[in-house]
């Protein structure tokens, strides 16, 4: 029996952790080596935490904490079930191995001209906005969640005030307020209609609610989530945004932002609106999701550009496991998030790799790679194949398990989304392939602007100091902490295929539980009397 007084710590520290550890780096905002090893070490406890969660969840089921010992639906209920603790765990992996290769980046005060002071405080403030939604059990506590780690975005996409990144910018602020104010116009009539903001209370009380207005509600949170998932039509502000920030910034942004919002539709698809009222919109959105994501990604000639539209693509597949509303279905899009994070935030990694060695990652720029730089073309390769769903990688796996969920289900639209869904991974697979053979093998000199390259490796600061590519300085030098951190990455993307059994066992107990609402419903007290203070700093259930 595990000891209820053990959750009231592990369940709240992913969040509290990085939020102390970032007033911490502020308060050092002189010293950049104590910021990083205050980062590095509570981004590794929270990498524990979260794999301890995640076996303790998966073992012994859903547990909840009553922050101040007020019962829900009044206080506070933070949720730690498999999906919550699955994506604590990613995300932990995510962020220790990207901020090990921002550090490696040469991301410090040394000369005085990178902010590091900055960074990695709003760094550690974007990991507990992530870690906070995840563990959200009511409306309000899931909007600061996002709120935290759209503000830490905010500040990391500008870093360095160049007119291009000021621009993507204020773009990317203007329309995550506007997702915001939707999610707040649907907490104001989730609120009017049922009376509550709890999640397992919004479970029973939603039922009663009349279907028009239900219905409503259930779409102006898809709105919301669409914007913050990248889902088409509301994806077009993500390729314009995200390229121009750091190459770290980039990949965090890449493999984790967009799936706060994939994570909160399976959420409220699965528990609060139930009965898939909205799965043929969704499933005509993952399909145009898919196929206009990749069409996007053929038409660029900057790889963090094409790398942008992918991962619009991607999600896709995402929201077409999830609108199958079926266990299986909600299995394999569990389980393709969790490739999909890993893979695409190794891909933006190496484009800083890229960069670094180069000195741009345009097509028009690049030639030579894989004489120059063996190891680098070796970390590009393995997953852009596995992105493109060459077998036996993860990503194939995920694909074929999205295809058999549409399968099983039939009927006319689900073939339309399967040979969608193929299309996507071929057109996907030309793409990796296109870069590779420009970037790797074509001879430099036959680029059109091959002999242009940036002065000297990109940090935190933007350059717009362009030289003669063999007047560049370092050039091939990667660090190892650099180096080391995506390689990691590679070997985790290559375990998830190894262990891709025991992992969709996994992902499968998630998908049941989900679908199950009654354990969600009878964990959370939604019954005690309101406002009734149990006698204890912190209560367990």
């Amino acid at each position: 029996m595990i000891p209820s007084g053990l959750f009231g710590v592990l369940i709240p520290s992913v969040f509290l952790l990085p939020l102390l550890a970032a007033a911490l780096c502020l308060v050092a905002s002189r010293r950049p080596r104590v910021q990083n090893v205050i980062t590095v070490i509570t981004l590794t406890a929270v990498l524990v935490i979260s794999g301890v969660l995640l076996v303790l969840t998966d073992q012994h089921g859903m547990h909840t904490v009553q922050v101040g010992g007020w019962d829900a639906p009044v206080g506070i209920t933070l949720v730690a079930d498999r999906l919550s603790a699955l994506m604590l765990c990613v995300s932990a992996v995510v962020l220790l191995t990207v901020i090990i290769y921002a550090v490696g980046q040469g991301v410090r005060d040394g000369d005085g001209d990178q902010p590091t002071s900055i960074f990695l405080p709003t760094y550690l403030a974007l990991a507990a906005g992530l870690n906070s939604a995840f563990i959200a059990g009511d409306l309000f506590n899931l909007f600061v969640g996002f709120e935290i780690l759209l503000a830490a975005s905010y500040v990391l996409l500008t870093l360095g005030a160049s007119q291009e990144r000021v621009r993507a910018g204020v773009s990317y602020t203007v329309v995550s307020m506007v997702s915001s104010l939707i999610f707040l116009l649907g907490i104001a009539l989730t609120y009017s209609a049922a009376g509550t903001l709890n999640l397992a209370q919004l479970a029973i009380r939603m039922a009663e609610v009349p279907d028009g207005l239900r219905n409503t509600i259930f779409a102006v949170f898809l709105v919301a989530f669409g914007i913050k998932a990248a889902v088409f039509p509301l994806s077009t502000w993500l390729p314009d945004s995200y390229p121009t920030a750091p190459a770290p910034v980039t990949a965090v942004f890449a493999g984790l932002l967009t799936k706060v919002g994939v994570y909160a539709i399976i959420r409220f698809h699965t528990l609060v609106f139930p009965g898939g009222s909205m799965d043929g919109i969704l499933l005509v959105a993952g399909l145009l999701t898919m196929v206009i994501g990749i069409l996007g990604a053929i038409a660029q000639s900057d790889i963090k550009r094409i790398l942008s539209f992918t991962l619009v693509s991607h999600i896709g597949y995402m929201i077409f496991g999830i609108a199958l509303s079926t266990e299986l279905g909600l299995s394999a899009a569990i389980y393709y998030v969790g490739h999909h994070i890993i893979v695409q935030t190794t891909l933006f990694l190496v484009v800083g790799l890229i960069e670094r060695q180069a000195g741009s990652s345009s097509l028009r720029r690049l030639g030579s790679l894989a004489v120059a730089s063996p190891v680098l073309a070796v970390a590009f390769l393995v997953p852009a194949l596995n992105l493109g769903g060459i077998p036996p990688f993860s990503g194939f796996i995920g694909k074929l398990a999205v295809i058999q969920a549409g399968a099983e289900v039939g009927g006319p639209l689900m073939w339309v989304l399967i040979a969608g869904a193929m299309v996507t991974s071929l057109l996907t697979l030309y793409v990796v392939v296109r870069v590779w053979s420009k970037a790797f093998w074509r001879p430099r000199a036959d680029a059109p602007e091959g002999a242009v390259a940036l002065a000297k490796p990109l940090a935190l600061l933007p350059s717009d100091e362009y030289v003669e590519f063999d007047e560049r300085e370092e050039v091939g030098k990667m660090p190892l902490s650099m180096l080391a951190p995506t390689m990691a990455l590679i070997v985790v993307s290559l375990l998830m295929t190894v262990f891709a059994g025991p992992l969709l066992g996994v992902a499968d107990r998630a998908a049941a539980s989900l679908m199950e609402r009654d354990q969600y419903i009878d964990t959370v007290p939604v019954d005690a009397t309101p406002g009734r203070y149990v006698g204890s700093v912190t209560g367990v259930r």
